[in-house]
């Protein structure tokens, strides 16, 4: 625990593209734990806990606190992180500081997906009543109901209804003021950052028209409602959650066809997308996703080092038709031909000398053309 900014758990490549998870009210940010670890594998992946919560301190935030405090956290932790521009996904109130900041700090989100949120939360007063009760209570009453108000009928988390158990109670109470003093439906028309809003069909907390009031405001906003899901829908339907996350993230065909036409040109995409059947159909969305979506998006490496490691193992393979294809991406990519002469060299060195010869030769005719070599 540290008194100075919220506690998190990073996973994935530092170098990949930041994530950031916000949790619910009540949780910790265990509720990313079915999710979290798959979105690593193409991301840098930021889940915080809420003041009070989980491992952060409940002096974070105090009496009257406003969502826009906890943006502040937020931005604080990103900026301890070195992360200066980031993709954000948050469930509930953890939504709720995902439109407040994409409202007032567009600059530093790449995306935005907000989760069983709101942009008003049903008014002031139950929530100022919420507060008093815990106040004055604590939040036993809260922790019995809370598989109720989260989950369908005959669905639990244990881990999560125990991290309602041992949240703080003032700092729960503060995070209900900043709930009850939320409220941007006149404003939700100025988000112009990329938004994703999920709704879970069988969520009492903030049902479907929570979700849709957002996505008819905002411009451009992408609406999915999943079936048979409650207000922590990351923890009950994950697999769900993960699709709809992957392809508002980028990571899907979308992007993937994005970098295939920047690497191999609008030409040869044109010819393979005309030459597509139902039967290479899959065969052509799996290498957008997988080839160009993940690896070639992938920052740990430039373009030009990709080019080179991929000329090489065409060439190991015999891939003569395809080595051809991307010495022209290799010199969109940025090498000279004598950088791509060099490579095809040390191929003759641990690939062989024939396979060196009939690379030089298909190479030779596609820089006969690009230079007149």
């Amino acid at each position: 625990m540290t008194d100075k900014r919220l506690n998190h758990r990073a996973e994935g490549s530092t170098s990949a593209p930041p994530l950031l998870l916000g949790p619910s009210l009540g949780t910790s940010y265990a509720l990313w734990d079915k999710v979290a670890p798959e979105l690593s594998i193409t991301h840098r992946v930021i889940r915080w806990d809420l003041p009070g919560h989980g491992g952060s301190a409940p002096g974070l935030i105090g009496s009257g606190a406003t969502v826009a405090d906890l943006a502040d956290l937020v931005l604080a932790l990103a900026d301890s992180l070195g992360i200066e521009r980031f993709a954000y996904a948050g469930v509930s109130l953890g939504g709720a500081v995902g439109l407040h900041l994409g409202l007032h700090h567009p600059e530093r989100l790449s995306s935005l997906a907000v989760i069983c949120s709101s942009a008003h939360f049903n008014g002031a007063k139950p929530w100022q009543e919420r507060a008093e009760l815990v106040r004055r209570e604590g939040l036993d009453s809260l922790v019995a109901s809370a598989d109720a108000r989260w989950f369908t009928p005959g669905f639990s988390v244990p881990e999560l209804v125990r991290d309602q158990a041992e949240a703080d109670p003032e700092a729960y109470a503060a995070c209900c003021d900043a709930l009850a003093a939320f409220d941007l439906r006149e404003r939700l028309p100025e988000i112009s950052v990329r938004t994703l809003l999920i709704a879970g069909r069988e969520d009492k907390a903030t049902p479907p028209p929570h979700l849709r009031e957002i996505a008819d405001a905002v411009p451009g906003a992408t609406l999915v409602e999943l079936p048979h899901a409650a207000h922590l829908a990351p923890a009950q339907c994950p697999e769900a959650v993960l699709t709809a996350l992957r392809t508002h993230l980028g990571s899907g065909a979308r992007r993937g066809m994005e970098v295939r036409r920047e690497v191999l040109g609008d030409a040869h995409v044109d010819r393979a997308q005309a030459r597509q059947t139902p039967f290479t159909a899959r065969f052509q969305d799996f290498i957008s996703r997988y080839a160009w979506g993940e690896i070639w998006t992938d920052p740990t490496l430039s373009r030009r080092e990709r080019s080179m490691i991929t000329l090489t193992a065409l060439v190991a393979h015999g891939h003569y038709d395809e080595l051809a294809m991307h010495v022209r991406a290799a010199r969109r990519n940025g090498l000279t031909s004598e950088e791509i002469g060099a490579v095809l060299l040390q191929t003759a060195v641990y690939c062989g000398v024939p396979a060196a010869n009939s690379a030089f030769a298909a190479a030779q005719r596609v820089l006969a053309e690009e230079d007149g070599l």
